[in-house]
């Protein structure tokens, strides 16, 4: 008898009933159950027989499913990352840029704060930062940034925005955490969330029109002051900005 071939669907093995196979079920169970322990009782509670006595399996099962108890909190920490992206809604089309800035920025710090041992774990093991899930993550922030660029909201370059943006996001998670709890204080992180803002969006958009027409006429607007490029360079970007901006 010819028995139906597994399928692969992305990462996982699905059998022909569409059930994942046992091994990942066992595999996703010891993650979530490690998750779990971590946020209950530290870092230092996940240990292989207490993981697998929560999973419900053999202390053998972790090693052959992660290799060692380093792979296990790897795992863990992609397992956040995904976490926090499946938590993220993605408005494609804001009203206000910056408000939208604001929320996700609120939205990352939040996730940092009621999950702090996870949100530690996450950034702390090298290969979680190198996962699918996070970079995932990027490609939405980067996603708002190019937006907030478009819109000629952006006081610097995308990649240094972008980078500020996580960093005082997770900045602001961390030195929370650090605190004695008498000690925090919300306005800390108003006020960085704020700073961050300042830092790299304008207080008006540079061009009026989105687009590339509305981006060359701002452009253009500027090139009499512009002392880095000879005559001839000014006179061929303007020729170039002159196309782009009649093209409406």
């Amino acid at each position: 008898m010819t028995w139906p071939t597994p399928r692969r669907n992305g990462t996982t093995t699905v059998e022909p009933d569409g059930t994942a196979s046992a091994r990942e079920q066992h595999r996703q169970r010891v993650i979530e159950a490690a998750a779990d322990l971590l946020e209950r009782a530290g870092r230092d509670a996940v240990t292989t027989r207490a993981v697998a006595d929560a999973a419900g399996l053999q202390p053998p099962a972790i090693y052959r499913l992660f290799g060692d108890k380093d792979g296990l909190l790897e795992a863990v920490a992609e397992y956040g990352f995904a976490k926090f992206v499946a938590g993220k809604h993605v408005d494609p089309d804001p009203a206000d840029l910056i408000e939208d800035l604001r929320a996700g920025w609120d939205l990352a710090v939040e996730f940092g704060l009621s999950n702090p041992a996870l949100y530690t774990l996450m950034y702390s093991e090298p290969a979680g930062t190198k996962s699918a899930a996070f970079q995932a993550g990027l490609k939405i922030l980067r996603g708002r940034v190019r937006r907030l660029a478009a819109g000629g909201w952006l006081r610097v370059d995308e990649q240094l925005a972008a980078g500020i943006i996580h960093a005082t996001g997770r900045g602001a998670v961390l030195t929370w955490l650090s605190l004695p709890e008498a000690d925090r204080d919300p306005a800390l992180l108003t006020t960085l969330r704020e700073a961050m803002v300042t830092a790299v969006t304008n207080e008006q958009p540079a061009v009026q029109d989105t687009g590339p027409a509305g981006a060359a006429r701002a452009l253009r607007a500027t090139l009499p002051d512009e002392t880095t490029l000879t005559t001839a360079e000014q006179h061929l970007l303007r020729e170039w900005l002159d196309r782009l901006a009649a093209d409406h």
